[in-house]
């Protein structure tokens, strides 16, 4: 495997992204795999590697250069801990607008470097970056032709670029993982989200994962579900497979 970390301008200044792929074979399919509210850290460089090796040039940028924050450090579950207090602020600090451009901006160096094929790309988002891996789909649609939610908070809201109606207007196929147990997407909002997306032809998968919590990807969280976590890996790797290669 290759991996760098650089300074990928953007509109705004530079992100710090760490880039992935394999060493042979290439050039790859680029996957914009975005970062959920905790920040960097070594554990979504893990899963970065791990989505690489399966064949795919994978950028993880920070997307909180913005504020001069990268790492977070621990966070727990205290709602008056500094960090946890910190890391919302920085949630609040994005939006839409924000998110595609620095999605383009990777799109942009990803374009210039061999290593990466300039066929259709994917995107993955978790928690608070699920709407937005979902948003690129309708605002890059000439690029994006595959985008997974994992736990993804606010998917459906009277915002008029919702998820659910960026979803409507997109050729590509989507992933919506969705946790029984989620304060940010409660278990009553699956079935409204799924009926809509199919009422509107939508081509897409919402998969309720029954039993588990918010944040069951990630293996450093007391949330972590071995079985959903690597369900995941399943349906986000068949996804691309059918639609990036």
């Amino acid at each position: 495997m290759i991996e760098r970390q650089l300074d990928i301008p953007t509109r705004d200044g530079a992100s710090t992204t760490f880039v992935v792929h394999p060493e042979r074979d290439g050039p790859h399919p680029v996957v914009l795999f975005l970062m959920d509210a905790p920040a960097i850290r070594e554990e979504l460089r893990d899963m970065a590697r791990r989505l690489a090796t399966s064949g795919y040039y994978v950028m993880l940028p920070n997307l909180y250069y913005r504020a001069g924050v990268m790492e977070l450090g621990p966070i727990t579950a205290d709602p008056a801990d500094p960090a946890r207090v910190r890391m919302f602020g920085l949630m609040q600090g994005l939006d839409r607008d924000r998110v595609m451009s620095d999605c383009e901006a990777m799109l942009a160096f990803a374009d210039a470097d061999p290593a990466a094929a300039d066929g259709p790309v994917g995107t993955v988002g978790y928690c608070m970056s699920g709407p937005y891996a979902i948003q690129t789909a309708h605002f890059l649609r000439d690029r994006v032709r595959a985008a997974a939610s994992l736990h993804g908070v606010a998917l459906m809201t009277d915002a008029p670029d919702s998820p659910h109606l960026c979803a409507r207007q997109t050729d590509a196929e989507l992933y919506f993982g969705c946790a029984q147990i989620d304060r940010w997407f409660p278990e009553e909002m699956i079935p409204r989200l799924r009926d809509d997306l199919k009422a509107n032809g939508v081509n897409a998968e919402v998969e309720f994962c029954p039993g588990v919590e918010h944040g069951y990807v990630f293996p450093q969280r007391a949330a972590y579900d071995k079985a959903a976590a690597e369900r995941h890996w399943e349906r986000i790797l068949a996804l691309y497979a059918r639609n990036l290669r």
